[in-house]
């Protein structure tokens, strides 16, 4: 029986437009782009290029913005950490939202061991962040303040720009976690006023182990990694040119086909909102319309996500109960509980992400394998 694979936040295949251009960086050119003979200055040239596809992708003023790292997480370290740490003598302070990812929120209580004070900002219900609060805390100390594009777990999309402008009037440094964002909603730099942005190459179709960081001209930031002086000195370490010309393709690919892959993904959504909001005491988490075209997430009262999760795994569809990189503790999601959710409440999550390959016949055996699911678990469930 065909998987209908709906866990796009967690890892998204290998578009094969992306594969087969990239196939000649893993088989032909292997030089290293430090090398100054022309096999190493075809792998420097197929740095630059993906540079500029991801400087497009996003609007950044050059491809010079664009720092190529081993994945998001090393890229929201590098922002937080290397901002934070070149800037003390303005100050030591930091913020995020409450619903931040844990490559975010851990870098900051790292800072907060080293002497940084983290404020941590409240979300409501729908988990937008409380601009009311972000204007208290923020203060001419403020290095960098962080809040995620939009959230991985529930879909909801921040109103930036607002918060932005909130930032650079009373603080410093703004960064962006984007990669839920990414490819699914346009993203400007510039419009937007971001300083320091994350992305993750596997989010936009290209391989796993890839990211880049966005570094707005003129922000001071220091490396977390010295070594060879590779990336403008800020990450070292001989290039991975497979990973960053793929990166680059994937984020051109995404560019010219996210309208397409928009209109496509909220059929579907709309479609499995509807028909699994029929199940009894089951509800929508995140905003109803202010969140991601791909993403539908819920809540079912007296059952547990994680089983959840391995039922329907035996229907052949795969789908997710939070974040992947949380996926080992059986702890309530830290970001329903930000929202205002009772841990019993919490546990019982489940969350959908759809891709390119998903079609509208996947809604119908999606739908009934999700009651199937919770009428089973609830006759099984203590509570």
């Amino acid at each position: 029986m065909k998987i209908i694979y709906l866990d796009h936040a967690s890892a998204c295949p290998l578009d094969q437009r992306v594969l087969a251009f990239g196939r000649k960086y893993l088989e032909d050119t292997f030089g290293n782009p430090s090398s100054l003979y022309s096999t190493g200055l075809e792998a420097k040239t197929a740095i630059e290029s993906a540079r500029q596809k991801v400087a497009g992708f996003i609007n950044a003023e050059d491809e010079k913005s664009i720092i190529f790292t081993s994945g998001a997480t090393e890229s929201s370290n590098l922002a937080i950490r290397g901002t934070a740490l070149r800037n003390m003598a303005k100050g030591q302070e930091i913020v995020a939202s409450a619903i931040e990812h844990i490559s975010v929120f851990n870098p900051m209580k790292e800072l907060q061991k080293q002497g940084f004070k983290l404020t941590i900002i409240p979300v409501d219900h729908y988990g937008h962040i409380d601009l009311r609060e972000l204007e208290k805390a923020v203060s001419p100390e403020t290095i960098v303040t962080s809040v995620m594009y939009a959230n991985n777990e529930i879909g909801t999309i921040q109103p930036i720009r607002e918060i932005s402008e909130i930032v650079h009037r009373k603080g410093i440094y703004f960064h962006v976690d984007a990669c839920a964002a990414a490819g699914h909603i346009p993203i400007d730099v510039q419009s937007d006023g971001i300083d320091l942005l994350s992305l993750s190459s596997n989010a936009l179709y290209g391989p796993q182990g890839v990211g880049a960081l966005y570094i707005k001209p003129g922000v001071k930031i220091q490396t977390i990694m010295p070594g060879g002086g590779q990336e403008r000195g800020l990450r070292s370490g001989t290039e991975n040119i497979f990973g960053i010309a793929a990166m680059g393709e994937a984020a051109r690919i995404a560019k010219e086909d996210m309208e397409k892959d928009r209109q496509n993904d909220l059929k579907i959504r709309d479609e499995l909102i509807r028909g699994i909001l029929k199940v009894e005491d089951s509800y929508l988490t995140g905003h109803p319309v202010e969140r991601l075209p791909h993403h539908a997430s819920f809540r079912f009262a007296r059952i547990e996500g994680e089983s959840i999760l391995l039922s329907m795994d035996m229907f052949n569809i795969q789908i997710a109960t939070g974040s992947a990189c949380s996926s080992q503790t059986l702890e309530a999601s830290r970001v329903l509980l930000a929202i205002g959710l009772k841990h019993e409440e919490a546990h019982g999550s489940m969350v959908i992400t759809l891709g390119r390959q998903n079609r509208e016949e996947e809604v119908a055996p999606t739908v009934e394998a999700v009651k199937n699911t919770v009428a089973k678990l609830r006759m099984l469930s203590p509570l």
